[in-house]
Formats: structure tokens, sequence, C-alpha cells
């Protein structure tokens, strides 16, 4: 029953979903890799002035701070992205390859939003109650 040609041709990838799970792969990494390089830069430029703000003027503290979120916005990112490859749903069609890098995208954009205004949340959180500010 289980010795026929046709059974095991039908269930060995063809090259088609190959190539389309290679390319959905590229697609992906290069579009969130391209989305975490520019957020991490504008999140690095522009949160530097409000920790500044929060942390009253603290140049220093406030640098080191700002250094420390990049590094682990981007640490983070090259992990999630990694575990979602891991993960990923064989792609079969055009259809398919464009929904699921779209899906596996957003998925990753909304997590990783969640998380930056976690940590702003925080660091606000830090400033207000003093644990930063030298008396």
């Amino acid at each position: 029953m289980f010795e026929s040609s046709e059974y095991y041709i039908s269930f060995t990838p063809s090259f088609n979903t190959c190539f389309m799970n290679l390319l959905a792969y590229f697609l992906y990494l290069f579009l969130t890799g391209m989305v975490t390089i520019r957020a991490g830069w504008l999140f690095y430029k522009h949160g530097g002035h409000y920790i500044l703000f929060l942390l009253q003027g603290q140049q220093n503290l406030a640098d080191t701070i700002n250094k420390l979120l990049l590094t682990g916005y981007y640490l983070l990112n090259l992990g999630y992205m990694a575990i979602m490859i891991r993960f990923w749903k064989p792609v079969h069609t055009p259809a398919e390859l464009l929904g699921s890098v779209a899906g596996m995208s957003g998925h990753i954009m909304l997590t990783l939003a969640t998380i930056h205004f976690l940590n702003m949340t925080v660091i606000w959180w830090f400033a207000r109650s003093n644990h930063f500010i030298h008396s």
C-alpha cells in the first residue's frame, strides 16, 4: 500500500513549495529587518529627548538608558524573528505567501510596539517615583 511511488511523490515537498517558503522567509526578514532598523533608530533619536526630560536633565543617565534600550530592542527583534521563522507554516501559493508574510510581520510589529510602550511606561514610572533623581 505505501510502496507506491505516487504516495511518496505526493508527500515530498515540491521545488515550488521550497521556493515559496524561501521567498517568504527572505521577504519577511527583509521587511522586518528594515522596519526594525528604522524604528530602532527613530526610537533612539527621539526617545533620548523623552528620557532626558523624564530624568530632569541627567544627560549621562539618559544616554546610558537610551543605548541599553536600543541594544535590547535589536537583540529582542533578532531573537523574535528567528523564533517566528521556526514556527512558520509551509507556503504553497503566492496568495499564501503574501498572507503569511503580512501576518508574521504584523504580529512582530504589534508585539514590539507593545513592548516599546511598556518600556516607556516603566521609565516614566521610575522617573516620577524619583528612583533616578539624585537628591
